[in-house]
């Protein structure tokens, strides 16, 4: 009876242990995977970067590599604008380019339960683009001020939608 114990303790830790690396090693992959997005975004040395609702993709030195994106989360990159913008569907890491470069963005993102998401006062890098990660199947209200100008839109991030926000028109 006490050996049948001791297996099943044993048995439990070592399920335990590997539920436990497992989510490790799967946190550790979202981290590494947002961490390169990060890198690559605004990137002009990287030949090609882009990144869809399921996928990043990278092309480099005749190398495509793609990475598949965290599960639970959504990664979409606005461009808040006054005179100019382009079209864009699937933000190109190393490509997009938006008109406000440097320029303090005041940012509310809320969920479509009410709870804010993100409520801070941002710079927009060289690119011209705020980046994101939100949680995947949900609809969200964004609301993007500067300069006395306001921009509201709704978005959603669930598979197949548009990474790339760019009909973002200060007034």
């Amino acid at each position: 009876m006490m050996k049948r114990i001791i297996s099943i303790v044993l048995f439990s830790v070592l399920v335990l242990q590997g539920c436990s690396n497992d989510e490790s090693n799967e946190t550790s992959k979202t981290d590494d995977i947002k961490q390169l997005v990060q890198e690559l975004s605004g990137n002009k040395e990287v030949k090609a970067a882009s990144i869809s609702s399921e996928t990043l993709t990278v092309e480099n030195d005749g190398e495509t590599k793609k990475y598949n994106l965290p599960e639970s989360e959504f990664f979409v990159s606005m461009a808040p604008y006054i005179n100019e913008t382009h079209p864009c569907e699937i933000h190109s890491l190393s490509g997009c380019q938006g008109e406000l470069v440097g320029e303090d963005i005041e940012v509310l993102i809320e969920d479509e339960d009410g709870e804010v998401v993100v409520d801070e006062t941002m710079t927009t890098p060289d690119n011209g683009f705020l980046d994101f990660w939100l949680e995947k199947g949900k609809q969200y209200h964004v609301t993007m001020k500067h300069d006395g100008k306001v921009v509201e839109k709704d978005i959603t991030t669930n598979e197949g939608d548009n990474t790339c926000i760019t009909d973002l028109q200060l007034k």
